[in-house]
Order: C-alpha cells, then sequence, then structure tokens
C-alpha cells in the first residue's frame, strides 16, 4: 500500500522561507515521478513543481520559477519543495503526489497522478 504524507507547513511572512517534506511509501521501483499541487481559498488545484523521469527533469509553473527549488533525497525517499521569497499568493494548502505512471507530456495534469497526501497548509501573511 502506497502513502504519502507532507509535512513542514506553516505561516511565514512575505520574503521568508519554508521547506516542505514529502514522504513516500510502499512504491514498488525508483520509476516514480512526484509533484507538487496547491490549492488556494477559492482556486482550482494547480501544479507548482515536479521531478520526473527518475528525477533527472525538474519543472516548475511560471509563478515559482527561480524561488522554488524541488530535490529528492533517494536515501531517505523524501521529496521537498524548498520555497524562497515567499509572497502571499503562495498561501495554499500544498499536496504531494507521486506515480509510476505520469506520462511527461501530460505532467501537469492532476489525473495522471494515482497517490496523494493529505496537504500541508502554508500561509503567507505579515
Amino acid at each position: 500500500q502506497v502513502r504519502v504524507i507532507e509535512s513542514g507547513g506553516g505561516l511565514v511572512q512575505p520574503g521568508d522561507s519554508l521547506r516542505v517534506s514529502c514522504t513516500a511509501s510502499g512504491l514498488t521501483s525508483n520509476r516514480y515521478s512526484t509533484a507538487w499541487f496547491r490549492q488556494a481559498p477559492g482556486k482550482e488545484r494547480e501544479f507548482v513543481a515536479g521531478l520526473f523521469r527518475r528525477g533527472y527533469n525538474a519543472d516548475y509553473t511560471d509563478s515559482v520559477k527561480g524561488r522554488f527549488t524541488i530535490s529528492r533525497d533517494n536515501n531517505k525517499n523524501i521529496v521537498y519543495l524548498q520555497m524562497n521569497s515567499m509572497e502571499p499568493d503562495d498561501t495554499a494548502i500544498y499536496y504531494c503526489a507521486t506515480s509510476e505512471r505520469v506520462i511527461f507530456s501530460n505532467r501537469k495534469n492532476e489525473r495522471g497522478y494515482e497517490y496523494w497526501g493529505q496537504g500541508t497548509q502554508v500561509t503567507v501573511s505579515s
């Protein structure tokens, strides 16, 4: 059984940094792709960042490029999202999703991911 657990959310001020973590257990290979999505109040869930093709390809939504970095610790099977220069618009519930069946051309579509965590709240406010 695959389990996905996010951690590290919290309240920060604009300009601050925060790192959220995603731990996945029960995966049967290292050929999985992992992505972070977020959902702000009153908005649809959107792709934020992802690691694909065994971690060799990273991709980001335009609004976080240059500020967020996604990385993976293969030994610990944890995916991190380092968020710098945070803005109030980054406020959302952040979800981690993973799957061994993600199609690269469809990587930003949440329907391509089989396993999801319950999310962690990130709030950016002064």
